[in-house]
């Protein structure tokens, strides 16, 4: 059993930390976005410069940044990705990975902007969206790969 608590010291300053959140603003290539960042803070530091993060902490911050780098590169979103995979194509997270690609969980991860999806993906995605019927290509293609005979 894992016991929170709900306080703890900094190790540099000595300085009691509560569980809190913060606004932080993060930038990237002319980009800014604002997130509240939790983490272990002073009382008297409102701008979060020395909190404690963990790595639950972090993700905040790293979906914020990896929305920042879909949007510089001009990918579509984890919402745009959710739409055409369900909408468009009409399949389940894990037949998308296993048919498209990137394995069982990959739709899961860029649906929740844990994973930026590629270039080529986003080209695909982008190609099946306007015309979900050449989706059947690729499905009949790996079908017959499915049953041909294996060469050594």
């Amino acid at each position: 059993m894992v016991i929170r608590t709900k306080e703890r010291i900094h190790p540099e300053t000595g300085q009691r930390l509560v569980r809190g959140k913060r606004s932080m603003t993060l930038r990237y290539k002319g980009m800014k976005e604002t997130v509240e960042m939790p983490g272990w803070y002073a009382d008297d530091d409102s701008t979060g410069e020395s909190g404690l993060h963990d790595a639950r902490d972090m993700r905040v911050s790293d979906l914020a940044i990896n929305r920042m780098k879909s949007r510089e590169k001009g990918f579509y979103s984890p919402e745009q990705i959710r739409h055409i995979r369900k909408r468009k194509l009409g399949l389940t997270q894990q037949k998308a990975g296993l048919l498209i690609g990137g394995g069982q969980n990959a739709f899961q991860k860029y649906e929740s902007g844990e994973v930026i999806i590629s270039k080529a993906l986003n080209n695909l995605l982008k190609l099946l969206a306007n015309d979900p019927s050449r989706f059947d290509e690729i499905i009949d293609n790996q079908t017959a790969k499915l049953n041909e005979p294996l060469t050594q």
